[in-house]
């Protein structure tokens, strides 16, 4: 491996797993490296929080663990209901004794976004959420609060990623996103969430009928009204296409609007949507909240943008080669639901 400047790929991955800069308290999953991002596990334990917060300077996580800051501990064992509405921090299985040349950053899995299920990693001093900085040893810790849909959670879960950087961010281009509210063949352009739906179990991949969690919408005049505190699944206009050299994150293309969120996980592996990595034609899914206001959203408006980053090194195996749930994907759920009307 080089010393070049970029986010480290599957290789270097590995090898800081084997060099104890990444840490973990069992052996890794076969599929838990990804392209350009180590899946995160969750471990025995969590904490039902009053609030979010962050440690701070100095600070590690666990001294804040004390009665001001928790409700009760929960032991997650066979399975712990983390209830739609309240805040949760629980254990990481893995942990990072980093080289001074390299940073973390962490975002939530594609799944984990598609369930409106909200999470931020924090480590011990950390005073920003989903950042560690150059050279940071310790433990990792994940806040969980469900928006939507209750969720059962076992230790192993994979809810968040990390990626690991060798130098500052340095996005070298970005592409500008729109929405697609055009029909496609008398389908639905998106999904709205109910409200009062059954518990997912994250275990469960296919195992939820998607009729109990999702109201299909449509947009006969190309456009839709977005509710207040709503949750959307939706689609991009464009197909999005990140080379092997690159990855790339998704980011607000007017933060300024404040009406809607378009965008809860954002990461991109190299190879997305690349056509001999089988996804040629694969759509960015749009995870979309109403804000304050009613708030209409046309067919074509731009919602978000891809902010691309360059690899330190060659990936081994881009995202797709191996399978995976979202290659080649339209207006897509997450994969704990199985098809309508199966």
């Amino acid at each position: 491996m080089t010393d070049t400047t970029g986010i480290l790929p599957d290789a270097a991955l590995a090898r800081f797993h084997e060099d104890g800069a990444i840490r973990a308290q069992s052996a890794l999953d076969s599929d838990q490296i990804q392209p350009a991002s180590l899946d995160l596990r969750l471990g025995e334990r969590a904490w039902r929080l009053r609030a979010s917060f962050l440690p701070g300077s100095g600070r590690s996580v666990a001294e804040r663990l004390d009665g001001a800051f928790t409700m009760h501990q929960i032991m997650l064992g066979e399975g712990s209901v983390l209830e739609t509405g309240c805040v949760y921090l629980a254990e990481l299985q893995e942990s990072l004794s980093l080289p001074a040349d390299i940073a973390a950053a962490m975002n939530p899995k594609s799944s984990t976004g598609r369930l409106d299920v909200f999470t931020r990693v924090i480590g011990d001093g950390a005073e920003a959420f989903d950042q560690l900085p150059t050279g940071y040893e310790g433990p990792l810790y994940v806040e969980i609060c469900p928006r939507t849909f209750s969720v059962l959670a076992r230790p192993g879960d994979r809810l968040v990623q990390a990626r690991l950087r060798r130098g500052a961010h340095a996005g070298t281009r970005s592409v500008t996103l729109s929405v697609d509210l055009k029909p496609h063949n008398g389908g639905p352009i998106g999904y709205r969430a109910k409200r009062h739906s059954p518990l997912v179990d994250l275990k469960k991949v296919g195992g939820h009928a998607p009729a109990a969690f999702w109201e299909p919408i449509y947009a006969a005049d190309g456009y839709i009204v977005l509710d207040p505190g709503e949750f959307y699944i939706l689609a991009s206009r464009e197909a999005v296409e990140i080379p092997l050299h690159e990855a790339a994150e998704m980011a607000p293309i007017a933060p300024e609007i404040g009406e809607f969120r378009a965008h809860y996980a954002g990461f991109f592996d190299p190879g997305f949507g690349v056509e001999r990595a089988g996804g040629k034609g694969s759509r960015a899914v749009l995870e979309v909240r109403g804000r304050d206001v009613p708030f209409i959203l046309e067919h074509g408006q731009p919602v978000a943008k891809l902010v691309y980053e360059p690899m330190a090194d060659t990936v081994n195996t881009p995202y797709g080669r191996s399978g995976s749930n979202y290659q080649a994907q339209g207006l897509k759920l997450s994969k704990h639901f199985s098809g309508w009307g199966a």
